[in-house]
């Protein structure tokens, strides 16, 4: 099993749209079994992937959320040995879905992590609630998570526990500065993990990251857009063109890209798909799988085509990547 975050601490650069729609390709073209962890408290790859009915099962009473998968750590008990999953068919994958009440663990997660790099064995193991969920997935070839765009405890947490993190990106200047904010973050809680692991006398007693530190895979440009040229290829306009040529030399500047030898740093690139995404949430459908009972018509059946396309390029990228 192969664990990759999806986590950029910029909102609105189409994070949730990309996770989903890449999970789907990976199960329905690539035949894997994948898992989604909806880790954001606001809750939109479950919004996304589950009609009403659905979410008014999850939260009437009788659904299993990952609040109340993480929330027995907090009152001193143990995960249980199975973690039940809801499967969405339209997507062709399995869900933890995500709950509103998860932005509680915040400030658990937190005081926890102050005593965890002192040295203190429960803030340590506290912290790694998310690899002891991950545990717990191990029948899936690949886990998803999404992630809010913050600096917080919970992603830290879900990063401790990831063995990747992917980062989609809008093409403008606070993107450039949210690498960098990134970086610094990881590199921060990593040395306070080890001066932790450092403080605990007993060596037998260390909680140990189940991955080391998580790797950064690469970034996914979104929302640009774009111009067919006349061999037919894509361009971005020349005000996207401007930002996007800074990218790669801001993520080596700030040492991001240490774990990805041999590849491009940019995974790939999705344009503004514009109709068709509002279109896609509204179907609980992944963009590709999109009919005309969805609401698809004339041209945008050639969109829906070229969707399959990006979506998969973007998927078989990820995967060369974590197969090297």
């Amino acid at each position: 099993m192969q664990s990759i975050a999806f986590f950029n601490n910029k909102g609105g650069v189409g994070k949730t749209t990309l996770l989903c729609n890449v999970a789907a390709y990976c199960a329905q073209h690539l035949q894997k079994q994948v898992c989604i962890i909806d880790a954001d408290p606001q809750c939109n790859a479950t919004q996304y992937i589950f009609d009403d009915a659905m979410l008014d099962s999850l939260y009437g009473g009788a659904g299993f959320t990952i609040y109340r998968t993480v929330e027995p750590l907090t009152l001193g008990e143990g995960f249980a040995p199975r973690v039940p999953l809801t499967k969405s068919r339209s997507f062709g994958v399995s869900v933890l879905p995500g709950d509103p009440q998860l932005a509680l663990m915040e400030d658990f997660l937190a005081q926890e992590w102050v005593d965890a790099k002192s040295g203190g064995i429960r803030g340590m193991k506290s912290s790694l609630v998310f690899a002891e969920l991950l545990n717990r997935l191990r029948q899936f070839d690949l886990v998803f998570i999404d992630v809010s765009p913050s600096l917080g405890a919970i992603n830290r947490s879900v990063l401790l526990a990831s063995q990747y993190f992917l980062s989609p990106t809008s093409i403008d200047i606070f993107s450039l500065k949210a690498f960098e904010n990134i970086a610094k973050w990881i590199n921060d809680w990593s040395e306070e993990w080890k001066r932790g692991q450092d403080g605990i006398r007993d060596p037998r007693n260390v909680p140990k990251l189940p991955h080391g530190d998580v790797q950064f895979l690469g970034y996914v440009t979104q929302q640009y857009l774009a111009k067919r040229d006349a061999s037919g290829n894509r361009r971005g306009v020349s005000a996207y063109e401007t930002i996007r040529s800074q990218i790669d030399d801001v993520i080596r500047g700030c040492g991001l890209d240490h774990g990805i030898p041999g590849h491009p740093i940019e995974i790939g690139t999705v344009p503004n798909l514009f109709s068709l995404i509002p279109m896609s949430q509204s179907s609980n459908k992944p963009v590709f799988a999109l009919q005309s009972k969805d609401g698809v018509v004339g041209a945008h059946f050639a969109k829906v085509k070229d969707a399959q396309t990006i979506f998969g390029s973007v998927a078989r990228g990820l995967l060369e990547r974590i197969n090297d």
